[in-house]
């Protein structure tokens, strides 16, 4: 047997080899040793002595928990089965790997988060172009996409795949050193051949029947093409099952979506938090209200790749708007759709064989309500509500055959019989009868024997073991006939057997093996017809996703007050009484403060000025999430919004670390502003947070402004920039397009409240020690800094800002910061008092307590 381990264990060296024996998984050597820890499972030992061999298992039905472990763990599993009944195997039982499971190729609901996609990639370098291609392999969607090396962490930040594959030879290439330092794991490194284009379009033809991809409208000589391929490949050598879900592959054209970076994804949330990455408290968990998994997926796919496309977007909106309108067409559709089961990962799940027979029946109650959501659609004045009718087939006939095959309840197993309804199958009803047959002719043959034999309480029972037996107690042992066999004793009894009752009992065992089999051949029958139609079953989901979608939109709307953007291509946003799309849900109602914004052609960028907590960052994020949310087909939390399509997102907010790569905070803000410097066009969105506070005051001063300076003169982008740098104010005085805002505060007997207000104006100082205060910091130290504060406000009040600027600008640079000079005349408490002291008219007294308070000081 260990030989037969070693064998399939080759195949597949890097996954832990869960190998089948009897109704346990048993891992051995080195595996079992990982599996201990990674499981926690006992670690034993096979055989004794030096040839010990680790060992470690677990029962067969715990098998999916024990593959979520390991998947969690970041590894990969070959799933060993016994391929032949071990009741007529001729010595050793035939085992075989029937898949390999990693972190890409789930399709069990036991593995996937049912509100999640799961994604599977490939890149593959050629010439410096970059190939990328995905599969969601529990929903068959495939696509790819030409990206170059810049582009490419964009993509797999919008996919975030759980598995990456990459040619064994490109381990070491530079562009997947740099993706490893930006955060990115799970490559899965592949042979190279799978990467050769011959080979790889010769993967995708032979799957898809075709001697050319162009009528996918894919180019079969480019490198995308080959990370397709080699993605295929590692799905036939790793599942060992159909694919026949995989119908279709769609090119990715990166210019119909919103570009938006992984520091912008993180900064603005919007699919999980930036801190704990949970989706709780995102954007997607604010705004979701579908009511069906692939639903809820598709909302996450929408928000990750907004529209750039006017059309589209209007397409959408308009489709929103109709069943924001019609309460009761709404209502009815999310009644349905609450009813529905995942019909796109039921359908894949057919498609590669492991559909159970509780998967069929719930796929059959899904199909069971097309017919009046077609009917509601019906006649719809949009048009993608109109297109996604033309999409639902009914599939009667698949629903009709699972209907009739299986009974509505069926167990969990499909090798223990009762799933196959009485009246399906005439053969198979006889093989019951015989079966249940067999109970009545008991009772005769058990009323004959008593007869005969004049023993009124003998009975004939049956167990696993002994099988039917006649069970007649010791008192009645004169009684017994010789025909009689005795097999068993038991306390107070002997059990008996006879050739007429053996015979009876071959005969009802083979009538319920038979009709387990029968019913396991039926079953499986029924599986590859409703394999043979997943696409078509797929497409009835994927159209059920889009009515959940628009429908959880619309009710978005109508319940929160959410308005429909007026969609243009100039470069506007303008936005009254906006909201924060996540903090107004999470604040009671009516405690958010909504705010305008105005930004068009006159006047592209907005300084925002004031201290910290009064709703600075809010208000930028907001603006963004209301353009990411219009963008995606949905209205945005304001009274009126007038919107112009943005290309790409840049988000600069928040401090971050990355250590491992030897980058400060300073340094990871220069860069991520760097790529907006490179990469924002006219038609952008830019959103700054506080740029330059990481490094000394005059170098972040001057970095600010010559930034602001270059997005207003170089690229004239709609830019919304938070500062604390309230010297920033006077750029409005030189810059055209530039406008001035600040947060409102209002001064109360010494201390501030924040009206969480924006208005027109440079705010005129930061509030930081009011801020501290708040924050609790020991009021002697707020004493100190205000001392501090007034001083460097009387010896730094020279020239504005602007004037020091155009003097910067014709001064030579010495490479020195002008940080150092700051403190240099800041005065110290000890020596201001000493200065104060009129010895004269010092006592003892006064002297004592003088001399308390300099220690005091000088502490």
């Amino acid at each position: 047997m260990m030989r037969q381990y070693r064998e399939l264990k080759a195949r597949d060296p890097d996954a832990l080899l869960l190998f089948r024996m009897g109704d346990f998984y048993e891992l051995f050597g080195p595996d079992a040793e990982q599996a201990a820890t990674v499981l926690g499972l006992t670690l034993t030992s096979r055989d004794k002595g030096p040839d010990a061999i680790p060992m470690a298992g677990f029962p067969h039905p715990a098998l999916d928990m024990y593959l979520a472990r390991i998947i969690q763990a970041g590894l990969r599993a070959a799933v060993c089965e016994q391929v032949e009944d071990p009741r007529l195997a001729k010595g050793l039982v035939r085992r075989d790997v029937l898949r390999v499971v990693s972190p890409g190729t789930l399709t069990d609901d036991a593995l996937l988060d049912p509100k999640a996609s799961n994604y599977l990639a490939a890149i593959v370098e050629t010439g410096g172009k970059v190939g990328l291609a995905w599969i969601e392999l529990s929903t068959g969607e495939f696509a790819l996409a030409s990206v170059s090396r810049l582009e490419l962490p964009e993509e797999l930040a919008r996919l975030a795949p759980a598995e990456i594959l990459v040619a064994e030879t490109n381990l070491d290439a530079a562009w997947l050193r740099v993706l490893r330092g930006q955060g990115y794991a799970g490559f899965t490194s592949r042979p190279s051949w799978d990467f050769v284009p011959a080979q790889a379009h010769g993967v995708l033809c032979e799957h898809f029947g075709t001697t050319t991809l162009a009528g996918f409208g894919v180019d079969d000589d480019a490198v995308e093409t080959t990370a397709a391929g080699a993605l295929l490949a590692y799905l036939r050598e790793t599942q060992r099952a159909a694919l026949g879900h995989l119908t279709r592959l769609t090119p990715h054209r990166r210019d119909d979506t919103l570009a938006i970076d992984a520091t912008t994804r993180r900064a603005l949330e919007l699919v999980k938090t930036m801190r704990e990455g949970k989706r709780e408290g995102s954007l997607l968990h604010a705004v979701d209200r579908t009511v069906t998994p692939m639903g809820a997926r598709l909302l996450a796919r929408w928000l990750s790749s907004p529209l750039t496309s006017l059309d589209a977007i209007r397409a959408r909106h308009d489709a929103v708007e109709e069943l924001a309108r019609d309460e009761s067409l709404r209502n009815d559709l999310r009644g349905l759709l609450g009813q529905a089961h995942d019909l796109e990962r039921l359908a894949a799940r057919a498609g590669t064989g492991r559909a159970g027979p509780r998967d069929l029946v719930a796929l059959a109650r899904t199909l069971a309500l097309l017919p009046k959501i077609k009917a509601r659609l019906t006649a719809r004045r949009s048009e993608n509500l109109g297109r996604i009718e033309d999409a639902i087939e009914l599939c009667p006939e698949i629903r009709g055959a699972i209907e009739a095959t299986l009974v509505d309840e069926p167990p969990l197993a499909t090798r223990e019989g009762g799933l196959i309804r009485t009246g399906f199958h005439a053969e198979l009803d006889e093989l019951r009868d015989a079966a249940r047959g067999g109970k009545n002719w008991i009772a005769k043959f058990q009323a004959e024997q008593v007869r005969l034999t004049g023993i009124p309480n003998l009975k004939v029972g049956f167990n696993k073991v002994f099988g039917y037996y006649i069970e007649v107690s010791h008192a009645q042992g004169s009684k017994i006939p010789a025909e009689y066999i005795r097999k068993q004793t038991v306390k107070n009894a002997e059990r008996y057997i006879t050739p007429e009752l053996k015979e009876h009992e071959d005969h009802v065992l083979r009538a319920e093996e038979r009709a387990r089999d029968l019913e396991y051949e039926l079953f499986l029958s029924l599986r590859d017809r409703v394999s043979a139609e997943s696409p078509r079953l797929i497409q009835a989901g994927a159209a059920l996703a889009q009515v959940d979608v628009i429908a959880a939109l619309a009710e978005l709307a109508v319940t929160r007050g959410h308005a429909r953007p007026e969609m243009t291509d100039e470069p506007v946003l303008e936005l009254v009484e906006a909201r924060h799309p996540v903090l107004d849900i999470l604040m009671r109602s009516g405690d958010f403060v909504p705010n305008d914004l105005k930004l068009d052609a006159d006047a592209t960028v907005l300084l925002i000025t004031g201290p910290n907590m009064a709703g600075k960052s809010t208000f930028i994020r907001q603006a963004a999430l209301c353009a990411i949310l219009a963008q995606a087909g949905a209205f945005v939390p304001a009274r009126r919004a007038r919107i112009g399509v943005v290309d790409r997102l840049f988000a600069r907010v928040g401090a971050s670390d990355e250590l491992g790569r030897g980058q400060s905070t300073f340094m990871v803000e220069m860069v991520e502003t760097a790529n907006i410097m490179h990469n924002a066009t006219a038609r952008s969105l830019v959103v700054l947070d506080e740029i330059g506070r990481g490094t000394s005051t005059f170098d972040g001063v001057s970095l600010a402004w010559a930034i602001t300076e270059h997005i207003h003169d170089q690229i004239g982008c709609r830019t919304l920039f938070a500062t604390h740098y309230h010297e920033l104010v006077d750029l409005e005085k030189t810059k055209p397009r530039l406008r001035n805002a600040n947060v409102a505060v209002r001064e109360v007997d010494g201390s501030i409240v924040f009206l969480h207000r924006i208005v027109p104006g440079g705010a005129d100082q930061s509030y930081g020690i009011h801020v501290a205060r708040l924050a609790g910091v020991p009021e002697r130290v707020i004493a100190r800094a205000s001392a501090i504060l007034a001083f460097l406000e009387r010896q730094h009040s020279a020239e504005p800002p602007a004037a020091a600027a155009a003097v910067a600008m014709r001064k030579p640079k010495t490479g020195r910061s002008l940080g150092g000079s700051l403190f240099a005349a800041l005065p110290d408490p000890l020596l201001e008092e000493l200065r104060d002291i009129d010895p004269a008219r010092l006592g003892p007294d006064q002297a004592l307590e003088l001399i308390v308070k300099l220690r005091t000081l000088a502490e």
